[in-house]
Order: C-alpha cells, then structure tokens, then sequence
C-alpha cells in the first residue's frame, strides 16, 4: 500500500448503506481518524405508504455531522472530483451496494479496502452470508480486502473467523460478522498506522462464488435431504425466506429441526401438525418446521396458527 499525508490521522471516505456497515462506520467516529465525508445509496420506498426511508449508515453519519453524499451515479468525472475535493488518504467500503470504477479506486493514496462478509477466496460475490450457512460451513467471518477492479479478487490484508452455530441463522450471522467486521477494520487500521499490514494473494483456485439470491431460491425441493433442507432455510432466513405450498397457499417456513427418522412418506408430506411444529418427510430423515408465515400474514409459531386453522396428516407440500 502507498503512503497517506504527513499528517498522524488518516483522512477517511467511507462507502456503505446497510445496517451490515453501521458498526464499521461507528468505529471509525470513535476512531482516532477523521471521517471526512459518507457516500450511501440514495433514499429509497419503504413500507405501504412507500414513503422515502433514509439508510441506516446516512442516519449515523447525519447525527454525527458527516457530510453525506448520495449519489444516483457513481462513474462519472463530477462524482470522482467531489470525492478529491475531500483529500482522503483512505475509501473504506462496507456494503455500500455498487462496484467502483476505476477513477474512485485510484483517488485515495491507500487506496481503497473493503469489510467483505466471508472468508476469502471463499463466498466471493453479492451473498456470502446467506452462502457460509447453505453450504454448511463450520465457520464464517470477514476479510479486511484491497478492492480491485475484480469481483472481490483483491488482496487480503486482515481476515477474523467465527464459528457457525447450529441453529445460526443469516439474520443472527449478519449481526455478527456486522459487529466483527467494525472490530476488525479498526485493528486492521491500527497495523496500517503502524506499517505492519502486509497484503497476501488469494489463491484462486479456491474461490467460490456468493451470487445474489431471487425469491425463487426459496422454493423448497423436499425430494433433498434433511439436513440440506435445513441449511437452506436457515441461509434465507429472513430473506427471501424458503416456502412451500399447502393447498395453494404459500407458507413460509422458519425454525427447522431435523427429526433423524426415516418416514415411509413420500418427501414433502406432513406427517404429523401439532404444538411442537410441523413434521414433515424429506428424501432422508425428517424436517420439524416450527415457526411459519402464511400469506399475508405475520411469522408466528406453528403451535399458534394451529389454534385456529388445523392441518391434517397427509397433506403434501409443493412447490406451487
């Protein structure tokens, strides 16, 4: 990495919209360097009323008195000669949510890093996340990256693993590595300071890819086994959430458990609906979904929309 101004702290542009990015930026204000302006995504609809909603990282940075900027369009010259007029020595990237050209990439001396949400060459793309848990991952975590003008191929100054629990889901994990990725940008920074933040290659060869995942990823096939099935559900929970089909309506499914026992059902028939949840028969073991969300309604327990809309044994599941 090149070398910042002479001046002790780093002049900081910081680059991010969700909830994923607020730790990271809440370490930086605390921080001895001088965040100097945040680019987040514009407002956008939110809600019935569709009323616009600002990002969470534009609420953080507004009470803290940071400039905020919030550009449609990223890849132009006006864009780039606002962010110069900043001076900064450094562009952290936290889900800010678009890829950076080149003319941003090559502005700051120290370049440009990024919190991404995996362990590196591991998950590389917009879901690494939801991906970790779906694939069943032991653990998860963040890599402090130099960003390239790659998909996240850049090289890796900094990477912090957690375990993944049995029951994570990507709701809980997100939490997580939101709170690690802050912590460990702050150590990563703190080398950095110091001259001690040596870069390493990712080997490519062992590169996945995270792609972004479709409401359609959430169909339930439960001609696959168990244990597949639960990873999935756990991996889209909250969103875009996995979902079956009971008479025509759509239920989406949260809270798996698998039951080891093997049903002489065909996959996908609910065996049994009680107060423990819905049992239902997969390709191998059995899958004990104990929380749902019908159609236009809210995610409750199975024990609670039971009390008032009974399912019998036998029924099937489907996927339409």
């Amino acid at each position: 990495m090149n070398e910042a101004s002479t001046d002790n702290r780093f002049r900081i542009i910081f680059m991010g919209t969700p909830d994923f990015a607020v730790p990271a930026l809440h370490h930086l204000l605390l921080g001895p360097d001088q965040v100097v302006a945040v680019v987040t995504q514009p407002d956008r609809p939110k809600g019935r009323g569709k009323k616009l909603s600002p990002p969470p990282v534009k609420k953080l940075a507004e009470q803290a008195g940071i400039p905020v900027l919030q550009p449609t369009k990223i890849r132009t010259a006006e864009f780039a000669d606002e962010l110069r007029s900043y001076r900064p020595d450094l562009i952290v990237v936290a889900a800010y949510g678009r890829i950076l050209p080149d003319s941003i990439l090559a502005l700051p001396p120290l370049g440009c890093i990024n919190i991404h949400g995996s362990l590196l060459p591991r998950h590389r793309g917009a879901a690494p996340i939801q991906w970790a848990i779906i694939k069943g991952d032991a653990q998860a975590g963040v890599t402090i990256m130099q960003i390239d003008a790659g998909m996240d191929t850049g090289d890796m100054l900094l990477p912090a693993a957690i375990p993944v629990e049995a029951d994570e889901t990507a709701g809980s994990l997100f939490d997580k590595l939101a709170v690690l990725g802050g912590q460990t940008l702050m150590i990563a920074l703190d080398r950095l300071h110091r001259g001690v933040l040596p870069a390493s290659k990712q080997d490519h060869a062992l590169t996945t890819a995270a792609s972004p995942l479709t409401k359609e990823d959430g169909c339930l096939d439960w001609n696959r086994p168990a244990q597949e099935l639960h990873r999935l559900i756990r991996g889209l929970d909250p969103w875009p959430a996995a979902y079956s089909f009971i008479n025509g309506q759509r239920f989406r499914l949260f809270a798996p458990e698998i039951i080891h026992k093997d049903s002489q059902q065909a996959p996908g028939t609910l065996i049994v609906a009680d107060q423990q949840g819905l049992l239902i028969a997969t390709a191998h073991d059995c899958l004990l979904i104990k929380e749902i969300q019908p159609e236009g309604k809210k995610r409750m327990k199975v024990e609670s929309y039971l009390c008032g809309h009974p399912l019998s044994s036998g029924l099937q599941l489907t996927r339409q």
